[in-house]
């Protein structure tokens, strides 16, 4: 997906609380900019615009492909949150998204917490996903693992004829606040579990609770299974590693996990059936969305749209199909032709 037409770019300086952050705004053409704040530790200053940029573009073909009446964005504070991420930086980082008027509407990412949202909102209404005592929709991590699950089933109708996932094996790169969960619903499926991540500690605590096998992490995008489920971060699917595969498919909720556009391509010419991931991973906006549709929370509504993911792939892979284009084509076809129709009708 090439990195294009951004409508604006803030960046947001606070010496006294040392922060440091960048929020981007793809597009409004459908509503306002929602995506999430990431707090992470990045290399340099272009390693998180480059991020940012590709996350923001990433949540407009997300709401788009959802049909929800949202735009895309994304913001990114730059340092480790355990060592920066005090109230002051928190509050500071409210005020940078307040002066924005509502354009960009924050929740929580990946090194960021609904509690700390809760600190931002301190100083601006433009944040969602804020705890559940405080009418929000809380932790959107169950959400968007009940996404990817049912992604998964779409995906095993589609290549095995059966919804099932009984009997299948699937490998779950990550088991963090999505991973974890996901390897919990799919436990629940008698499914074969293969984990792995950085993190020993959630590693031994997600065996210890799913019955999962551990393995190391260079091991397991090669591992055999017949779904590889990337939950981490982004790009892991490449010219290096697509080769190497060993699965029927790639169902997983990790961000931009293709590091390049052809890569679509190379995992089509093994045979390898690619679930485009912002459709996949998309419970988490559809959750929050149901909060800044309804201007409260509704867990049996946002259960129910989450669930119709599974209806938008496999729509996507048979259009793909008919069309003969990888899915990730035929999505972004679908995302394009609402963004461009400005149309802020929801699909049913």
């Amino acid at each position: 997906m090439v990195v294009e037409g951004h409508e604006s770019v803030m960046f947001a300086v606070d010496r006294a609380s040392g922060l440091k952050a960048i929020i981007a705004i793809h597009s409004t053409a459908l509503g306002p900019a929602l995506g999430g704040t990431r707090f992470f530790p990045y290399a340099d200053e272009a390693a998180a615009i480059t991020d940012v940029l590709r996350l923001s573009e990433g949540m407009t073909f997300k709401a788009a492909a959802a049909g929800l009446n949202l735009g895309g964005g994304k913001a990114v504070i730059m340092g480790d949150p355990d060592e920066l991420g005090t109230e002051a930086l928190l509050e500071a980082y409210g005020r940078a998204v307040d002066r924005l008027g509502g354009a960009y509407v924050t929740a929580e990412d990946v090194g960021t917490t609904v509690e700390m949202m809760a600190v931002v909102a301190r100083q601006t209404s433009h944040v969602k996903g804020l705890p559940r005592e405080s009418g929000g929709s809380g932790d959107p991590s169950p959400m968007t693992a009940r996404g990817v699950h049912v992604s998964m089933q779409a995906v095993a109708n589609t290549l095995w004829g059966t919804p099932s996932l009984a009997g299948r094996t699937v490998a779950i790169q990550g088991v963090g606040k999505v991973g974890a969960r996901l390897a919990e619903r799919l436990a629940a499926d008698d499914v074969r579990l293969l984990i792995s991540d950085v993190d020993t500690e959630a590693l031994e605590t997600v065996a210890a609770s799913t019955g999962a096998e551990i393995v190391e992490p260079p091991s397991l995008l090669e591992a055999e299974c017949d779904i590889l489920a990337p939950c981490a971060l982004g790009a892991v699917l490449s010219a290096d590693t697509i080769p190497r595969l060993r699965c029927a498919a790639v169902v997983g909720s990790a961000n931009n996990q293709l590091a390049e556009d052809e890569d679509a391509d190379r995992l089509a010419a093994r045979g390898i059936l690619y679930a485009p991931d912002y459709v996949v991973n998309a419970g988490g906006i559809v959750n929050i969305g149901v909060e800044v549709e309804t201007g409260t929370y509704a867990e049996e509504l946002a259960g129910e749209r989450v669930d119709q993911i599974a209806d938008r792939l496999t729509e996507i892979l048979q259009e793909a199909d008919r069309r003969g284009v990888t899915p990730s084509a035929a999505a972004e076809q679908l995302a394009r032709q609402r963004i461009a129709s400005g149309s802020t009708a929801r699909p049913s």
